[in-house]
This record gives structure tokens, C-alpha cells and sequence, in this order.
């Protein structure tokens, strides 16, 4: 078979060439397309080649620059002559990409390829139009020589005064045709100069073997140790953070997103920076636990219920799932460059996201015992990977990407630990949960209102606490502070101070301090004597005296309060807000329903709304080996139907011009017999402005002066109206 395009070249190839092509460029196969010929127009196609570029490591794509700079057809040793012997290891693989392809006369590139490399591939200019005296080059004037000096590695444009009257260099390298003025003020370095003067090669340097990573070598058990931690940690931090929008529900930006304020207000809670703060609010958002409500407060859904039921193996499969595929990069938020960028916004995508992370735990896996450093690691990782679109963020993202695999647990100490290895390799993650500390169901209290849990609580226990106490900090053992607004939290969800301290005496393998006791014995005294309900509000107390040091508190003056009855207080603000400035005064206000009764009781405030996880933008996943086999098997079948199609059609136009006129009877009479053959035909078929078209189909039946069949255009069963039908001619 005779090759002179591309989709002849995918034509001869066979089917473990076509696999290895999907493999390495999915997008070609998602959709199938229906034959070679669009297989080849997809696969030529801009947006295509950009993708399989980018797939490429500095060496392949200093070949490929290498081919882009030659006339086709291209031989294999022009290409060494400009590289190294070693790029002939590269050509097949090029070739298997579909990044060149052999054609009868040597090699050639598909089409758009020079485009989508760049008109001037390794900084190299256009070819000379002229008959070029390189030889020159030796006597060149010192002038000369110094103006090539700034060109010869590119860009390989240059700017002068004028070009009528150039300085005595410029105005040499004219006239000797080693410049080529482009305009009255441009000039350009033609490819052959450029090449001659850098020896013959097209590269200052040629990066053939990957550098070396370095780093400091981790024991396995310390990684491992570390990393366990970092999991149980980052459980916690989910667990944490959504409790506290439970209870203090975090609002929603108009533009979408977590505000400034409330990223650093749950920083403060959770006790780590504003960055860390930020991811882990983003894995939230990627598993559906979190949701916004109709009023733009952004609430734990129920799925985050559903969440806290499954072990932390499974836990920890979810949030981790979700950030290896997804397009959003956390580390955007708080950067000094996207300042106005919000965790949970919409401006958080980048389209290699998923692709750095892979590419990340891809190499930390090949030096599984290192805990590389930044600069080597970087380092390999643009020889691996030298992006040329999004290129900008690629450092950063390299660096956020380590950064967020140790928070997750997946590298420890900065290596790859176990449980990273087994997430890779898609394995089994029970080992989460043997490994995991094992919970405890005791705390100690101490004299100073602060409860010491000695290691991860029961969920039931720490739910409660959560609740009645305040995290102070965090480590191994983790420590809780008692306090009169906790307390009051506390009665808010329904428990009483009898109830509360007998909580903490069951739980307490410490006796509890006096001082503890009547801190809850006198908070629970106060709570509920002040009530709170909606007219917009009205504040109710049978302590007259308490209603009129309200009154009198200049810090409520902000409330607008009304008596309108020696215990009774009305005012404009809703009731929520009237019991925030009331608690923020030093009071201890309580809710009332419309009826009296005091609302208290266990809340676990939830998103009402369904959670919406963002869409991943971004590359397309890499399908599975059958997957693959079928769209082999499809696209043969479409290239056989479309060769017969194409005959078909060839015959049909041969006979369209011979079609007989007949009148509606005697077509009606040939398709009955036709019909009765099982035979395709040729029809002419006029359509409501007169105009015939030719028409190839297998007539199945006539029904009320129509003609019902199956159009081999579409695949698809159509009426034909038989007066419209100008002639039939068999196939």
C-alpha cells in the first residue's frame, strides 16, 4: 500500500499499533470516531497534538523540535546530525504516538504540528530563499559576529534603527544574506546561519537520560509512622472543621466561595494556616460533605453523616480520590498573584492539575526510600514533564503537590509511605485502619477546666465534647478547655448541668475539679431565664430586674429595645442576631418557639440542599484495555462500511444520470419488486424545493404512498414519499 498521508499511514498499521496509540492518546477514542479517516482528522488536530506534546520528556521533544526544523521528507540521518545518535531510539516511539509517521520518501509530520511547536522550533528562523556562502562566516567582521552572538540560540529576530542604513555589522550581514530584513526595523536569522554557527546541532544542550533525584533517604517504619499520623490528622481536620459549620455555619461569597473572614476564623479553630485551612475545606467540597444552602450558608450535607459511619480506610480512599483527579488547586487561595481568589470558588481549575499530581506520586514512587528535595525534584520533574501550555504555574503546582501528599498521608517525612503506595497501585486500604491508633474512651480532667483526651476518642465521646468544650491544642493527646460560652453551647443542644456533669464523671478517669462543677452548676442556673423569639424579636425575662440592666447596657444599644411590658422587650433584629449580641454582652439567653417553650435540644444542622461537587476540567482519563479492544473493533467495522459506502456511492452517481422518470405506478411497481429481492437501490428523491438528491437504501416496505427504508447515509429507518421518488435503479 502506498503511503502519502497520514491516514494512509493509519490505514497499514495493525491493531496492537492502534492500541499503543490509544494508550498514549485516549482523546482519540473519546468518542469513537466512526472511521480512519476522521481518526486521522482528530488526531492532526491542534488541541490533539498539544496533548501528545505535552505527554513527552525533554529528550523526546528536543527530537521532535529537531524534526519540526527540517524539510520533509525528513531522513533519520538529518535528525542525528542535528541531536544524537540516541534520538534513534526516539523515532519509533514518535512514530507509535503519531507524532511522525513513514511515508514512501522518508519521514513527515502530520499536519498543524509545526503550528502547534512553534514557527520557530528551538529558536531556530526560516530557511533562506538564497544560496547561502557559509564558509563567510570564518572572516566575518567583529561587529557581525557580535550582533549573531545575541541571535545564533534564538529568538532569532532582531531590531534596528533603520533598516536603509543599519550599522556597519548589521549592514554586512545584509549584503552576505546571514540577516533577512523583515520590515523597516526587523531582521531575522536565517535556519542555516543558526545551525552552522552551533556546530551543527540545534540544541546548547541535550538532555538524553533524566537527571538523578536527590534527597535524604527515609526508613521505611518512620515514613510509615509519620504518615499514619498525617491520616489520622487529616480525618480529624474534616471531622473538625465541618462540626464547627455545623455550629457556626460559614456564608457564602455572591461571586461564590468561602470569604477571607471566614477562612481565617476556621483557621483559627482548626489551629493551622489559612493554605492548610483551605485544602482541607476543598476536600470536603470535592466529596459532596459540605453544601450550600438557600441563604448561602455553607453547611455539612448528609452525606458528611454517611462519611463519619465508615472506616477510616474508606474515609480516607474518598478525600484522597478526590484530590488526585480534580482540576481545583488549593494553593491558589491566599497567593499574593491571585489575591482575589476564594476557597470553593469557581476560579480555582487548572487544566494539568491532575496531571502534575500524577506525575508527582508517579516519580515519588520509582525512589520509593527518598524524601526528595525541592530543587532535584523540580528538576527531574521538568525533564519528565516540560509543559508548554499552563506552563507558568507548573512549579508552584509541583511544590503544592508534594506539600498536600504529605497533609493527606501519602508520603511521610517526604517520602512515599505504604499506604501511598497501596492508594497508586488502587490496592486494598485496610492496613488504614489496623495501623490507625487505637481509640480511647477515657479522658482526665484537669484543675484548670481543661480535659486531656490521651489519644484519639471514641466518635461518640468526641462528638459530645466537641460540643462541650473547646480544642486548645492538638497533637497526640489533645486538649480541651471548659468555659461558660461552652457550657452554654452545651444547654443549647439540649442537655442539662446535672446531664453534662454526669457525662464528664462517667468519661473521666480523673475526679472532676470543684471549680468545674460550679461553672456548669452556675451557667445551667442562668441559661433559659432570658428568652429570645421572633416579632422580628422579643426578649421575655420574669426577672424585672435583668430587664432593666438590659435596658441600661450600653453594648445593646444597637438592639433598639422597646418594654413593652414590665418583663417583656421587643426590637427590629431577628432573633438569631439578638442572641448573638446578647451572648457577646455577657448574657445567657436561650431560644422560645411562638408558643413558649423553650427551644433547646440536640442540633445537628445540616445542608438542606443537595451538595454539588465541582466538575473536573481537565485530561481525559485513560480507558481500560477492553474498552480500548471494543473501539478497535468499532472503528474497523466503520472503516469497512465506509469503504462500501464510498463504493456504493460511486456507483449510484455513475447511474443517477441514467435513472428513468417514472411515473408514481410504475415506481410503486419496482419497489414492490424489490422489495420482494431484499435488494438496495438507488433512489432520486426531490425535496420540497425540487432539487434531487441520490439516495442509497434497502426498501423494506410501502405503506400509504410511502415508502419505508433504511437510508444507508444514517443507518437510520426513514419515509420516503413514493411521488417524490424520480427513479430507482438497482445495486
Amino acid at each position: 500500500m502506498e503511503k502519502r498521508s497520514f491516514t494512509d499511514h493509519l490505514r497499514s498499521v495493525d491493531d496492537a499499533a492502534l492500541l499503543a496509540l490509544f494508550s498514549m492518546r485516549p482523546d482519540l477514542v473519546t468518542p469513537i470516531p466512526p472511521d480512519i479517516a476522521s481518526l486521522a482528522v482528530r488526531a492532526t488536530s491542534a488541541p490533539s497534538l498539544a496533548r501528545a506534546i505535552d505527554s513527552l520528556n525533554k529528550w523526546q521533544f528536543q527530537v521532535i523540535e529537531a524534526c519540526a526544523a527540517l524539510d520533509e521528507p525528513i531522513r533519520e540521518k538529518d535528525i542525528v546530525a542535528l541531536t544524537d545518535k540516541a534520538a534513534l531510539n526516539v523515532i519509533p516511539f514518535l512514530i507509535s504516538i503519531g507524532l511522525i509517521y513513514p511515508s514512501e520518501d522518508g519521514l513527515r509530520l502530520p499536519y498543524q504540528l509545526r503550528e502547534v511547536i512553534g514557527n520557530e522550533p528551538a529558536g531556530l528562523g526560516p530557511t533562506s530563499m538564497a544560496k547561502l556562502k557559509l564558509s563567510a562566516l570564518d572572516e566575518m567582521p567583529a561587529d557581525a559576529k557580535k550582533i549573531l552572538s545575541h541571535l545564533v540560540w534564538g529568538p532569532p529576530r532582531g531590531s534596528v534603527g533603520d533598516i536603509k542604513n543599519p550599522g556597519p555589522g548589521v549592514a554586512w550581514l545584509l549584503k552576505e544574506k546571514f540577516l533577512v530584513p523583515l520590515d523597516q526595523r526587523t531582521v531575522i536569522l536565517p535556519k542555516e546561519v543558526a545551525i552552522h554557527l552551533r556546530g551543527g546541532k540545534i540544541h546548547k544542550e541535550q538532555f538524553i537520560t533524566a537527571p538523578q533525584l536527590q534527597g535524604t533517604k527515609r526508613d521505611a517504619k518512620n515514613r510509615d509512622l509519620a504518615a499514619i499520623a498525617n491520616i489520622s490528622t487529616v480525618l480529624r481536620w474534616v471531622e473538625e472543621l465541618l462540626n464547627f459549620w455545623a455550629e457556626e455555619p460559614a456564608d457564602s461569597l455572591r461571586a461564590g466561595g468561602l470569604g477571607v473572614r471566614d477562612l481565617k476564623v476556621a483557621s483559627q479553630h482548626l489551629g493551622v494556616d489559612e493554605s492548610c485551612t483551605a485544602f482541607i475545606a476543598e476536600l470536603a467540597y470535592l466529596s459532596s460533605l459540605i453544601a450550600i444552602n438557600a441563604d448561602d450558608q455553607i453547611l455539612p450535607s448528609n452525606k458528611f453523616d454517611i462519611w463519619l459511619m465508615q472506616t477510616p480506610g474508606a474515609r480516607w480512599q474518598q478525600i484522597a480520590s478526590q484530590w488526585l483527579i480534580t482540576s481545583r488547586v488549593s494553593g491558589l487561595v491566599g497567593r499574593v498573584e491571585s489575591k482575589n481568589i476564594a476557597a470553593l470558588g469557581p476560579e480555582l481549575d487548572r487544566v494539568n492539575a491532575t496531571r502534575v499530581r500524577t506525575l508527582t506520586l508517579e516519580l515519588l514512587k520509582e525512589n520509593a526510600s527518598i524524601a526528595p528535595s525541592k530543587e532535584s525534584f523540580r528538576e527531574l520533574f521538568s525533564w519528565r514533564a516540560p509543559v508548554r501550555r499552563n506552563s507558568s504555574l507548573q512549579e508552584e503546582l509541583v511544590e503544592w503537590s508534594l506539600r498536600e501528599a504529605e497533609w493527606l498521608g501519602i508520603t511521610g517525612q517526604g517520602a512515599l509511605s505504604k499506604y501511598g503506595k497501596a492508594f497508586i497501585d488502587g490496592e486494598d486500604l485496610e492496613i488504614i485502619d489496623a495501623d490507625l491508633p487505637k481509640t480511647v474512651d477515657h479522658i482526665l480532667i484537669q484543675g484548670d477546666n481543661t480535659a486531656i483526651a490521651p489519644g484519639p476518642l471514641e466518635h461518640e465521646i468526641s462528638g459530645a465534647l466537641a460540643i462541650m468544650a473547646d480544642i486548645e491544642s492538638r497533637g497526640g493527646a489533645t486538649v480541651y478547655r471548659f468555659s461558660e460560652s461552652t457550657i452554654r453551647r452545651t444547654l443549647d443542644h439540649g442537655k442539662t448541668g446535672e446531664e453534662i456533669s454526669s457525662f464528664l464523671k462517667k468519661v473521666s478517669k480523673t475526679p472532676m475539679p470543684q471549680p468545674l462543677e460550679y461553672l456548669i452548676a452556675d451557667v445551667a442556673k442562668k441559661h433559659g431565664k432570658l428568652r429570645v423569639g421572633n416579632t422580628s424579636s422579643f426578649i421575655r425575662c420574669e426577672d424585672s430586674a435583668l430587664i432593666a440592666q438590659i435596658i441600661a447596657d450600653k453594648k445593646l444599644d444597637v438592639l433598639s429595645l422597646r418594654r413593652i411590658a414590665p418583663e417583656v422587650l421587643i426590637c427590629d433584629h431577628d432573633a438569631t442576631d439578638a442572641m448573638r449580641l446578647l451572648r457577646e454582652a455577657g448574657y445567657l439567653p436561650a431560644g422560645e418557639s411562638a408558643n413558649g417553650i423553650m427551644l433547646t435540644g440536640p442540633r445537628t444542622n445540616r445542608a438542606v440542599t443537595k451538595p454539588r461537587p465541582p466538575r473536573v476540567i481537565g485530561e481525559i482519563e485513560t480507558p481500560t484495555k477492553e474498552s480500548l479492544g471494543a473501539a478497535i473493533r468499532a472503528l474497523r467495522t466503520g472503516e469497512k462500511s465506509s469503504h462500501r459506502q464510498t463504493h456504493l456511492r460511486s456507483i449510484a452517481n455513475n447511474a443517477l444520470g441514467s435513472l428513468p422518470r417514472t411515473s408514481a405506478n410504475e415506481t410503486l411497481d419496482l419497489l414492490t419488486q424489490y422489495i420482494e429481492k431484499g435488494q438496495s437501490l438507488s433512489i432520486g428523491y426531490a425535496d420540497n424545493n425540487g432539487s434531487v438528491s441520490h439516495r442509497i437504501i434497502d426498501p423494506l416496505k410501502v405503506s400509504a404512498g410511502s415508502l419505508i427504508a433504511r437510508d444507508h447515509a444514517t443507518g437510520e429507518l426513514q419515509t420516503f414519499r413514493i411521488p417524490r421518488i424520480t427513479g430507482v435503479a438497482p445495486l
